[in-house]
């Protein structure tokens, strides 16, 4: 029986989209590109979400490849790219509904040192059983380290575990620590009918 929801944090709790601050912050479409491929899918990205780097040090590693007349606008999207970090619709009532329920609730994020700041626009931590960053840990999904990480930190089985991640790779992460585990599709509904089935 499914005794722990254990939730992904982007596009599962809280929106995630890069695209937002480009749209924000940029002033052209060619910034907007620039910045996409150098802050967004760069290298400074994942060590940020490895803790190898804090979110603070993205801007100086990042701008050495950005063009100076886009210095500016790299600085507010390092800054301020978690404006697009807003809640799921139907989140915070699936977590309401789980914890009335009976269920434990936990989170399982890949992020930087940032999450702590961003997070609590869902919820407060402490509305939480655990949490689980991957910069924090130095591990990041789908290695199932992190997975095993939760369950050891926590003390659970991992049968008793339900992971919901938007991720299929990191669906595979969880289950392949013996976690029942599903894809988020935008429909907490799906993940009720299962967790009631069980």
């Amino acid at each position: 029986m499914i005794q722990n929801i254990v939730l992904d944090m982007g596009n599962v709790l809280l929106y995630y989209d890069p695209e937002v601050p480009l749209d924000f912050f940029c002033e052209s479409e060619a910034s907007k590109n620039v910045i996409r491929k150098e802050l967004f899918e760069g290298p400074e990205w994942a060590m940020g979400d490895r803790g190898d780097i804090s979110d603070r040090d993205r801007y100086d590693l990042v701008k050495v490849r950005v063009p100076g007349k886009y210095h500016e606008e790299l600085k507010r999207c390092v800054d301020g790219w978690d404006i697009c970090m807003t809640v799921v619709p139907g989140a915070r009532e699936f977590c309401k509904k789980m914890r009335k329920a009976g269920k434990k609730l936990y989170v399982l994020s890949n992020a930087s040192d940032r999450f702590y700041d961003y997070f609590t626009r869902f919820l407060p931590l402490d509305y939480f059983d655990g949490v689980v960053v991957s910069a924090d840990v130095r591990i990041v999904k789908p290695d199932p380290g992190i997975y095993q990480y939760l369950l050891d930190t926590y003390t659970l089985n991992p049968e008793e575990c339900l992971f919901i991640d938007d991720r299929e790779d990191n669906v595979e992460g969880a289950r392949q620590v013996g976690m029942q585990a599903i894809q988020f599709r935008d429909d907490f509904g799906v993940i009720e009918e299962l967790v009631a089935s069980e």
